[in-house]
């Protein structure tokens, strides 16, 4: 392994051998072993894009996503743009309510398995002052996705299925169904309840009450009451994500031994999306790719020394490929 941040070698790093990538030396973590050729010739070969405009030498961002995305055919592809509560609703196809100006991992998440599948779809910023939006999707929340006149769908597992349904190929759940449960139970690991990313939330909730970063007093107040914090649940949040860290971190270490970069088999499947887009709740994507306010993003990147200690580069090196091959950058919150 290597220091994210400087690239020095880390004791145990064993047969990987894993290389910033960028000209600053932080943008990403690169398995030389795995793809089968150095860094440089990876990067020469455009998979992290072009300097993005006015961002200097160590920003990156794709111009096109599907140029790079060894799963999809070539050409541009944009699937998605912003609508209004009224104008969403008074569509046919598949619409989804996302939740705005930060990247919450669900909503990021739908966004990147719909853009994998390249459906076209259309986005409506969560607002909590819209009446209309309450009614027709159903709650205050985001991601839900509504097709035509179904009913609105607000679980990841739901809006997978959905997804699936829509576009078939690539599939992100494989057809052998020992691997599809496995896809289905780590994805769960990583967003249902009690899972990595419902865990981290308590957690940041916790400290936001505790005055030791997280989420500020009444953003953290509201999302304790929506989901079920007390101080038992709050305290013991952060020992869970620091063990789901670690199994995540030696399912990876295990694959790249078998010559895998992703979590199951040897192509993408949901949890690649889910695990790379749940790393935004320990540290968020560079402010050229990911553009949030400076308190959210120090209100995401609050770590106690637990939490730090667990979070190994792998796990980075995971989520940047991920974004490299197969997500689009810069997000659009």
């Amino acid at each position: 392994m290597i220091d994210a941040a400087f690239g020095e070698p880390l004791a145990g790093a064993g047969k990987r051998r894993l290389v910033a990538v960028g000209h600053d030396r932080t943008h990403a973590l690169f398995d030389e072993r795995l793809y089968g050729g150095p860094a440089d010739a990876f990067h020469a070969a455009g998979h992290y894009g072009h300097p993005a405009v006015g961002g200097g030498a160590s920003c990156f961002h794709r111009v096109s996503l599907v140029d790079n995305d060894r799963t999809q055919p070539e050409g541009h592809f944009v699937s998605f743009e912003y609508v209004s509560v009224e104008e969403a609703i008074g569509r046919n196809g598949l619409r989804m309510v996302v939740v705005g100006s930060v990247p919450s991992p669900w909503g990021e998440a739908a966004k990147g398995i719909l853009h994998i599948k390249r459906v076209e779809w259309v986005a409506v910023r969560l607002t909590y002052v819209s009446d209309a939006l309450k009614q027709w999707a159903g709650q205050r929340s985001g991601p839900v996705a509504i097709y035509d006149k179904e009913e609105p769908r607000a679980g990841w597992r739901e809006i997978l299925l959905l997804a699936e349904r829509l576009a078939p190929a690539p599939p992100l759940l494989p057809a052998d169904p020992a691997r599809r449960d496995l896809v289905l139970g780590l994805s769960n690991d990583l967003f249902g309840e009690g899972g990595l990313g419902w865990s981290r939330r308590l957690h940041l909730i916790h400290a936001g009450l505790h005055g030791a970063g997280g989420f500020p007093g009444r953003t953290a107040a509201y999302l304790g009451k929506k989901y079920g914090h007390s101080d038992e649940a709050g305290a013991m949040a952060g020992a869970r994500v620091v063990e789901m860290l670690g199994a995540l971190a030696s399912r990876l270490a295990a694959q790249h031994e078998a010559g895998s970069t992703y979590y199951v088999g040897d192509s993408v499947t949901a949890v690649d999306v889910y695990a790379a887009t749940c790393m935004a709740l320990f540290r968020p994507l560079p402010q050229a790719q990911c553009d949030m306010e400076a308190a959210a993003r120090a209100s995401f990147e609050t770590l106690d020394a637990p939490t730090a200690a667990a979070l190994d580069p792998i796990l980075f090196a995971h989520r940047d490929m991920m974004y490299a091959m197969h997500l689009e950058l810069p997000l659009s919150l």
